[in-house]
């Protein structure tokens, strides 16, 4: 127990010293991890502590963030993904293997070793892009998004990787393992025991068609499970009020689908992932997301702490030109595969290069395939303890290829757009955030009325379409204090907030209602709750997205019945009016830090006041019904 706690208390006392001072200058948090386990490293030593088995645990907070990137999908989402996540995805995995196996080939490796090697470093970290990109908010952009599709189809392909990879264990290259078998002995087919022989499976010793039918069989208890099953487990949960059960069900789904499909050969997050997706839909998405994401954040940042403390440092520098030499050769040939292929996928400016940067190191999948090459007799373990070298640098390098990304390119790009919008029209009294398909269409009613606009958006591309049009908008972060004075927002009289992100929407919203009261801001909501969080950030004219188009949709309804057009509109206005005022008295319970379905006291202000609500709510409905039609009347 000592041994355990001591060496969770070092893994704690370098990650709360690290990661602040690195966030503070400006290195983020995940090369503050990295130098955390580079620190330690010689203290664990000198415990003995097994690195890569630590490693392996902390692996598990990949599949927990796949499964959280997966909540954030709607299937629909998904599917739209499909060309760029074959195309670009396929493309880069494809690609970059054959061009690792040439230069693999030209400095002496057989064809076979080679293509291992390829395969090996096609691989990016899932782990370090999805979280710096999440930290910086560049998710949602289009170098985020292809960066994505590019990271879930590489995890797609590990699972013919894994089942590929022993077929290249060629006679010659046998011969040449049996001269390193001791090492093997120690490192790899221990492993390979550990991993492999011993462990349970459902598709050991099954034909070809067979073991397709099981895993089959698995992805479809994943689905259907996600969908049917997961309400009653959670409402039976519900039953005991204990919130610490909400965190155990969150972690037993989790786990329990990552078991699943390791027994049947697959990848754990992949499946996990899949599971996600199912689930983003589901009322309890925001409850497994609070749950699960603690752990995700430390298993993630013990995982960086093993790969700075696993960095052989003896052999590094017996041969550190040669390596460092191969790892900066690895990110230049990646990153050049990668902005070929976002030239032909229509990736341009500061997006292109923030896939090719961000994509351009090897990943963790990389040390699975590696012990499992050596195991398998494919390589030799002196190489791949090489090849393990430059995959943990090249992702050591990769903060560093982030901050090249944030200090000289973006602002390459912003500065050119900077100047443009140095260009904006002068007392312009309608500033519309977003251009998208929200504010781009409020700008087209107000504009066409006369009225002068100034319409900000930070998506580049979409600002590039719409100039083909004659649409003339700005490039900006219209959430940028500095960028809204440019604009002239102290002398507007509305501000329009369109923008397609929750939480930016908030907080602009905040920084409007404190810094220019006098300025009328009209927000976009995405959903009920929004619309709670932008009122008490000081909103009070907020759109729900999909409000209006859903009355016209009940009013068409109406229509459809025979109810006259006079009658139908007044019926929706009644709801309308009706529910604004249920809105209003409902506010007062909310609470942005609870979830609505665990907020008791809003709870029970719904439940108290609706009998009352939906009484008066028909007793208007039936008098209006119950009018002389006007159209008739003038018919008669």
């Amino acid at each position: 127990m000592t041994d355990f706690l001591l060496l969770a208390f070092v893994f704690l006392v370098a990650g709360v010293a690290a990661v602040p001072i690195a966030s503070r200058l400006g290195l983020g948090s995940v090369l503050g991890y990295l130098i955390a386990g580079i620190v330690i490293s010689p203290v664990l030593a000198l415990l003995h502590v097994d690195v890569v088995a630590i490693q392996h645990f902390a692996e598990f907070g990949v599949v927990m963030m796949l499964f959280l990137v997966g909540l954030e999908l709607q299937p629909k989402t998904l599917w739209d993904m499909r060309a760029r996540l074959l195309g670009l995805g396929g493309g880069q995995v494809g690609l970059t293997a054959l061009a690792v196996m040439a230069v693999a080939m030209v400095l002496g490796l057989t064809w076979t070793m080679a293509l291992a090697v390829g395969l090996v470093m096609a691989l990016s970290s899932t782990a370090i892009v999805l979280q710096t990109l999440n930290e910086k908010g560049l998710m949602r952009s289009d170098g985020g998004q292809g960066s994505f599709s590019v990271l879930l189809m590489q995890d797609i392909a590990v699972i013919p990787m894994l089942a590929f990879m022993p077929l290249l264990a060629m006679p010659e290259i046998v011969g040449l393992v049996a001269d390193t078998a001791h090492a093997v002995g120690e490192h790899g087919a221990g492993h390979a025991d550990d991993d492999h022989g011993t462990s349970l499976s459902l598709v050991d010793g099954l034909s070809g068609w067979q073991t397709a039918l099981v895993t089959l069989g698995a992805v479809a208890a994943v689905v259907v499970g996600g969908s049917f099953l997961t309400g009653p487990l959670f409402r039976f949960i519900a039953n005991a009020n204990l919130r610490e059960l909400f965190v155990a069900g969150a972690l037993l789904l989790v786990i329990g689908i990552a078991l699943l499909m390791s027994l049947v050969g697959l990848s754990p997050a992949l499946g996990t992932f899949i599971a996600g997706v199912v689930l983003a839909n589901s009322p309890y998405r925001h409850e497994l997301e609070s749950d699960i994401d603690p752990f995700r954040g430390l298993l993630l940042g013990l995982f960086f702490m093993t790969v700075g403390a696993g960095i052989d440092f003896q052999l590094l520098f017996s041969q550190l030109w040669s390596i460092l030499g191969l790892t900066v050769g690895l990110i230049a040939l990646k990153a050049a595969v990668l902005l070929a292929l976002a030239r032909v996928f229509g990736l341009a400016g500061s997006d292109k290069w923030l896939l090719a940067l961000g994509l351009a190191q090897a990943g963790e999948f990389g040390f699975v395939l590696l012990s499992f090459s050596v195991a398998s007799e494919v390589l030799p373990q002196s190489l791949a303890d090489q090849l393990l070298l430059i995959v943990a640098l090249s992702m050591l390098l990769t903060p560093g290829l982030f901050i090249v990304y944030d200090q000289v390119i973006a602002p390459k790009y912003s500065v050119e757009q900077d100047r443009e919008a140095d260009e904006m029209p002068q007392g312009s009294k309608i500033i519309i955030a977003g251009a998208g398909r929200v504010g781009g269409l409020v700008d087209r009613i107000v504009s066409n009325a006369g009225y002068e606009t100034t319409v900000i958006d930070y998506n580049s591309r979409r600002l590039q379409i719409l100039e083909r049009f004659g649409t003339r908008h700005y490039f900006g972060d219209a959430s940028r204090p500095d960028l809204l004075h440019a604009a002239g927002i102290h002398d507007a009289a509305v501000f329009v907030i369109a923008i397609d992100d929750r939480e930016q929407t908030t907080e602009l919203v905040r920084y409007m209602t404190e810094t220019y009261p006098k300025v009328h801001v009209v927000a976009r909501a995405v959903d009920r709750d929004h619309v709670y969080d932008l009122w008490f950030a000081g909103c009070r004219d907020i759109i729900r997205e999909t409000y209006d188009s859903t009355l016209r949709m009940g009013r068409s309804v109406f229509q459809a019945m025979g109810v006259s057009d006079s009658k139908s509109q007044d019926l929706v206005d009644l709801f309308n009016t009706r529910d604004r005022e249920a809105m209003i008295v409902a506010a007062q319970a909310h609470r942005s830090d609870i979830p609505v379905h665990e907020n008791e006291e809003y709870i029970r202000l719904v439940l108290d006041s609706r009998p009352a609500w939906e009484a008066d709510m028909r007793a208007g409905m039936q008098e209006i019904m119950s009018r002389p039609d006007p159209e008739a009347t003038s018919d008669s």
